[in-house]
């Protein structure tokens, strides 16, 4: 696997490294040794796949408060996404920044999402499907999320939301929950 961290520390772009040859390609798409070297945590509580209709699908921003904060593996198994997470650690330099990542069938591209982040994408194509490598159980109290239309956060939606859940509509932006955010988001030093 090929590494590439992005501006948001803890957040890497992983490229597979393919061994070609007639029949196509052979690549690693996990390896706990691997993401242990590069800092990552190697651990898998959940598998999941998400289904996407209709091309302009919204789904976001989810995170989930520590205790419970899971780093997430995302993919874009069938058609494509524009993937986009944002940095919930209040004490990053980076926080409440972003990356955007095309995710595609193509291009086989993962994208590790750390804990503390908020995690969003919308379906660049039809009948688009994406598979999470999830690194902590889902615990319901602990669910948290922001509006994917929050002018602070700046995020960029390249086509016009044709399918977004109530749940994610009604997610707050942060002048209403900010404060709450950066408070649960603390970790201890």
């Amino acid at each position: 696997m090929i590494f590439t961290e992005t501006k948001l520390k803890g957040a890497f772009i992983i490229d597979l490294e393919r061994r070609e040859d007639d029949r196509g390609f052979f690549a690693r798409a996990f390896c706990q040794n691997e993401f242990s070297e590069h800092g990552l945590k190697p651990v898998i509580a959940q598998a999941n796949l998400a289904f996407n209709r209709k091309k302009g699908t919204l789904r976001g921003m989810h995170f989930q408060y520590p205790p419970h904060a899971e780093s997430k593996l995302v993919r874009a198994t069938r058609g494509a996404i524009l993937d986009i997470i944002v940095d919930l650690r209040p004490e990053s330099p980076t926080y409440l920044q972003h990356v955007e990542v095309e995710l595609t069938e193509e291009n086989h591209r993962a994208l590790y999402v750390p804990e503390r982040f908020a995690h969003g994408y919308q379906a660049l194509e039809d009948a688009t499907e994406t598979s999470y490598q999830v690194g902590e159980f889902y615990a319901p109290g602990s669910e948290g999320g922001l509006s994917p239309f929050d002018p602070r956060l700046g995020l960029k939606w390249p086509l016009p939301v044709s399918v977004i859940s109530p749940k994610d509509a009604a997610w707050a932006p942060l002048d209403q929950v900010g404060d709450e955010v950066m408070r649960r988001m603390r970790v201890a030093p």
